[in-house]
């Protein structure tokens, strides 16, 4: 008997266990705090607690989320589970102490959070060794088949190498070209031709077919496919399985197969998703423009004192459908920084950021005055980040599909900043544009609040650049 999950289930899975971990680790620590106090743990004991039982599993689960903990790559890996873990139960006691701080005094308790921190910490942990152990054993793995020996097919294979390995067992390439029949390719051997598709199917049991091909199907092939569902085998096209994996689009394997793989209607084009966005830029960014308003004077001194010139540094951008705007940030860099006229990538260490720029952009002061432009509608507190006239015309001939970026408004944050960092290069511009993508298929309010939280993450830790 084989239980072949599929990704959405063992990430499903995955929440609801460490759901129910949680919890179980909150009534451990009623159990405890009742014991201490001794008062009897009954049923009305724990309904007289029940804010606990809410509050603590729906926190644990928002800081899993923020630490990447349903990463399918990381949930099989038992360090990389041992350290997020960790990270997750400092964070709660962390969040914890502030409030307590800030709370009248004895209106909370202090031992509770600590048994549930310590309790969370030793469940989660032996649930995540037994997924980690057993998830990975060949009843519960994918037995998967690659039609298209080419770089598309060679591409999904190294992202499930590199991430799902206990997920799949990849039997082998299906592919017509007849050089390629009895090659190893990326450690997958070459195992027949369209027309061996369903005898193999058959034979090796292959629970799901992954379409990795770029031009149209053949016909012979697609009454193979068509064979192959009739058995019960899932069809998967490679660039939607890629996008599960990595949380990109793959835009140059996406071939015949762009109306499903890009983000041709997504939520910005309905009514209800873009007033709600409207709004939360408005809200945020008027206190965004208030914490503005406090440190201007501080900031103001420190750029002037460090290197005398102007404070904000304004530069134009390409927004929403493809219209220029001036976006607004506290200059970081010294004066006659582009002396040449030419628009130069910003690199890592960069010798034109003074002293108190390195700090600004470290920290992500330096674009505190992009509130005014959120404010304005030209940019959004989320989107993807907002690039340079001279650069968009130069990446729009050579990366394909460049524009799609457009068809929203860039923002403050972006998925591509908080997955892969900043870039500077046309190769790192390709990379961003794959989770740019992602992100307008994908945009939601879930989605915008994770990467909210990701990002003041990054301003907590000093990872600006």
């Amino acid at each position: 008997m084989k239980l072949p999950l599929q990704l959405s289930e063992r990430r499903a899975l995955l929440i609801f266990v460490d759901f129910a971990m949680a919890s179980f680790a909150v009534l451990f620590a009623l159990w405890v705090w009742a014991l201490r106090a001794g008062r009897p743990f009954t049923w009305a004991y724990i309904i007289s607690q029940v804010e606990w039982l809410l509050f603590l599993p729906v926190l644990w689960l928002l800081l899993a989320a923020l630490n990447d903990f349903y990463n399918l790559r990381l949930a099989s890996r038992l360090g990389s589970n041992g350290v997020a873990l960790l990270r997750i139960t400092a964070l709660l006691l962390l969040i914890y102490l502030v409030i307590y701080f800030f709370s009248p005094p004895r209106s909370l308790p202090r031992g509770i959070v600590l048994y549930h921190a310590v309790s969370s910490f030793v469940l989660v942990g032996l649930w995540r060794a037994a997924y980690a152990l057993l998830l990975g054993q060949p009843i519960f793995q994918r037995r998967a088949t690659v039609v298209g020996a080419g770089w598309a097919g060679r591409t999904i294979v190294q992202a499930i190498r590199e991430s799902l390995a206990s997920g799949y067992q990849l039997v082998g390439y299906i592919d017509d070209d007849p050089a390629k029949q009895g090659q190893t390719i990326e450690g997958v051997p070459v195992i027949g031709t369209r027309h061996d598709l369903v005898p193999l199917a058959k034979a090796e049991r292959i629970s799901e077919v992954i379409l990795a091909i770029t031009h149209n199907v053949h016909r012979e092939l697609l009454q193979a496919l068509m064979g192959c569902q009739e058995l019960g085998v899932r069809i998967t096209l490679m660039p939607l399985l890629y996008e599960e994996i990595t949380g990109k689009v793959p835009v140059e394997h996406i071939g015949d197969s762009w109306p499903v793989a890009l983000p041709m209607d997504h939520a910005s084009t309905g009514s209800f998703f873009s007033v709600f966005k409207r709004a939360v830029d408005v809200i945020i960014s008027l206190i965004g423009l208030a914490i503005l308003a406090i440190l201007f004077p501080f900031v103001a001194l420190a750029i002037y004192v460090d290197s005398p010139g102007p404070i904000f540094y304004i530069q134009e951008r390409v927004g929403k459908g493809g219209r220029t705007f001036r976006a607004f940030k506290f200059r970081s860099m010294i004066l006659g920084a582009e002396e040449s006229g030419k628009a130069i990538w910003a690199g890592e260490r960069d010798a034109r950021v003074t002293r108190v720029g390195r700090f600004l952009r470290a920290t992500h002061i330096d674009e505190l005055p992009q509130f005014i432009n959120i404010f304005r509608g030209e940019m959004s507190v989320v989107g993807p980040r907002p690039e340079r006239p001279e650069f968009v015309a130069e990446l729009e001939k050579r990366i394909p599909f460049y524009r799609l970026r457009h068809a929203v408004r860039p923002g403050m944050a972006g998925w591509a900043l908080v997955q892969y960092g900043y870039g500077s290069s046309v190769e790192d511009a390709l990379v961003k544009l794959q989770y740019d993508l992602y992100y307008i298929k994908h945009q939601s309010i879930y989605l915008d609040f994770l990467i909210l939280l990701k990002t003041i993450g990054g301003m907590l830790s000093f990872r600006g650049r």
